[in-house]
C-alpha cells in the first residue's frame, strides 16, 4: 500500500465541537494536511478523509460522537478505502476502545498526539490504524509547527497545554494531562509568520492562560509574554482565554492599560455565585472575592467587557444556593454568560457526590439565568447606542458592485452589522456609529477606515 501523503488531490472532511483549544488543533491538523496535498471540503460524501474532533466537557458527548459516526458508517461501506479519524477529549478518554464500539474507525488520536497525524497517515495501511493517546511531558517546538487556525484575519495560537486545577466537576485534566507551557520564543515565531500571512489579530489560549510559566518549559511570566505579543510588528489586536479567577493578578490587569492593542475584554468563569457550592467544586475563590475583582478591573477599565461561564444544578445545590448564583449574575452586570446544565463526568470527583438536582429543576434555573442575562445584555448594548466603535471586518458581504452588508467585531468582541458601497478586505479596521442595539448584536452605520495605531475601545 502506497503512502497516503503521494496521492494528490485528496479532499478532507472536519467536524470539530468544544472550546477553543479544540480550534486550535484542529488548525493544527489542517496545517499539517496542507502538506500532504489536502484541500478541505464541507461535504463528507467527497471526502476521502473524516477527521471528528471531540469535546468531553458535556454528558452524551460520546453518543453524540456515536451518532456522526452512524452517519459516516454507510460511506464507509460504499467506499472501504476513505479513512476515519476520532481526535480530542473523547478520543483521548475513550482510546482503542472506539474501535470495539465502531470497527469502522482508523485511526484515534489524543490531545497530546496531534502532531503526529502526517505521520500516522504516512504508514501502510496495517500500521495506520492505530490509538495514540499518551501523554507526554514537555512541548517540543515541533508540535505546534503547523497553525492553519485562521479564519477572517484571526487566529488561535497555543501557549500551553493541560491544567492542574482539578475543580471537582470538570474531566479537563484526565483529558489534556498536566500544565506545560511553550516556549516564548517558539510562541512569538508562531505569530509572527501568521501576521506574515495576513493575521491581524491573535488569541493565546490555553486551559487556563494565567498558569503559563509556572510548570515546564515557559521562561517567562504570562504578563510579560502579552507585552511580547503585542509588540510583534503588524499585529493589530490581542485577545486570550481562558483565566481562572483565583489567577488574575494585579500585573495581568495592568497590562491591560500598557498595551492598546490588547482587547478590552476578559473572560472569567464563576461557575457559581454560592459559597458552598463553590467550595465543593474546588474553585479557591468566594462570590465576594470574586466580585471584589470584576469592581477593581470595572473601575480601572470602565468599558471592559467581562463574560462568564455559570453551572447550574451542582451536586447539592439548593434554592438559597441557586438565588447566590442569580444575586452575583445581577450584581456582576456581565456582558454575556455561558449557562450550562451540570452534567457528571467519568472519573471526576463531583460525579460521586450525592444530591444529584432533578432534571426539572436544573432546567428550570438554566432557563432564569438566560432569560435575566438576555436582559442585562440588551441593556448593555443599548448603552453604546450613538457612539462610535472600531470595527475589525470578518464577513465582507457577497454582492460585489453593490451596497455589501458587512460584520464584523469590535475589541470587545460584539457583533456588528452595517452596510458600505466600498469592498472592505477580511481584517479591515473601520468606524462604525451604532444606531440600533439588539441581544446578540449591534448595527451601524460605516464612517470611515480606522486609523493605524489608534486603539480600539468597545
Amino acid at each position: 500500500m502506497v503512502a497516503l501523503s503521494t496521492e494528490r488531490g485528496r479532499y478532507v472532511y472536519l467536524e470539530t465541537f468544544g472550546c477553543q483549544m479544540n480550534e486550535n488543533d484542529t488548525g493544527r491538523m489542517m496545517g499539517l494536511l496542507k502538506d500532504m496535498a489536502f484541500k478541505t471540503t464541507e461535504r463528507p460524501d467527497a471526502a476521502d478523509l473524516i477527521i471528528i474532533n471531540t469535546c468531553s466537557v458535556r454528558d452524551k458527548a460520546e453518543h453524540k460522537l456515536y451518532s456522526i459516526l452512524g452517519r459516516f458508517k454507510e460511506l464507509k461501506e460504499e467506499r472501504p478505502g476513505l479513512i476515519i479519524a476520532v481526535a480530542g477529549c473523547v478520543a483521548q478518554q475513550l482510546g482503542a476502545a472506539l474501535f470495539k464500539r465502531a470497527p469502522y474507525i482508523d485511526l484515534v488520536i489524543g490531545t497530546q498526539n496531534v502532531h503526529r497525524l502526517k505521520e500516522i497517515l504516512e504508514r501502510p495501511l496495517p500500521l495506520r490504524r492505530v490509538a495514540v493517546t499518551e501523554f507526554r511531558g514537555s512541548i517540543d517546538a515541533n508540535e505546534y509547527a503547523h497553525n492553519d487556525a485562521t479564519d477572517g484575519g484571526k487566529a488561535f495560537v497555543a501557549i500551553m497545554r493541560g491544567c492542574d486545577n482539578f475543580c471537582t466537576y470538570c474531566i479537563v485534566p484526565y483529558t489534556r494531562g498536566a500544565e506545560a507551557s511553550r516556549k516564548s520564543s517558539d510562541i512569538l515565531r508562531e505569530v509572527s509568520a501568521l501576521v506574515n500571512d495576513g493575521v491581524k489579530e491573535v488569541t493565546l489560549v490555553g486551559q487556563n492562560v494565567n498558569s503559563y510559566g509556572r510548570g515546564s518549559g515557559a521562561d517567562v511570566s504570562f504578563p510579560e509574554l502579552l507585552r511580547m505579543t503585542a509588540a510583534t510588528d503588524g499585529i493589530r489586536r490581542v485577545r486570550f482565554m481562558t483565566s481562572h479567577p483565583k489567577d488574575i493578578s494585579g500585573e495581568l490587569i495592568d497590562v491591560f492599560q500598557q498595551t492598546p492593542v490588547l482587547c478590552r475584554h476578559l473572560h472569567l468563569p464563576v461557575q457559581s455565585g454560592s459559597d458552598s457550592i463553590l467550595k465543593m467544586m474546588r474553585r479557591g475563590y468566594t462570590a465576594a472575592q470574586y466580585l471584589e475583582k470584576t469592581r477593581r478591573i470595572r473601575q480601572r477599565y470602565p468599558d471592559i467587557s467581562l463574560t462568564s461561564d455559570i453551572i447550574v444544578g451542582f451536586p447539592g445545590e439548593t434554592d438559597a444556593d441557586f438565588e447566590a448564583t442569580m444575586l452575583l449574575i445581577n450584581e456582576a452586570r456581565f456582558d454575556n454568560v455561558f449557562a450550562f446544565i451540570y452534567s457528571p463526568r467519568p472519573g471526576t470527583e463531583a460525579a460521586g457526590y450525592a444530591g444529584q438536582v432533578p432534571a426539572e429543576i436544573k432546567a428550570f434555573r438554566l432557563q432564569t439565568i438566560l432569560e435575566t442575562q438576555r436582559e442585562i445584555t440588551l441593556a448593555g448594548n443599548r448603552a453604546l447606542e450613538g457612539s462610535i466603535q472600531e470595527v475589525m471586518v470578518e464577513d465582507r458581504g457577497a454582492r460585489p458592485g453593490a451596497e455589501r452588508k458587512i460584520s464584523g467585531r469590535t475589541s470587545c468582541g460584539r457583533i456588528v452589522h452595517f452596510h458600505c458601497e466600498e469592498g472592505l478586505s477580511t481584517g479591515s479596521e473601520v468606524r462604525v456609529i451604532i444606531t440600533a442595539a439588539h441581544q446578540n448584536s449591534l448595527r451601524g452605520e460605516f464612517i470611515a477606515h480606522a486609523a493605524q495605531g489608534q486603539a480600539t475601545v468597545a
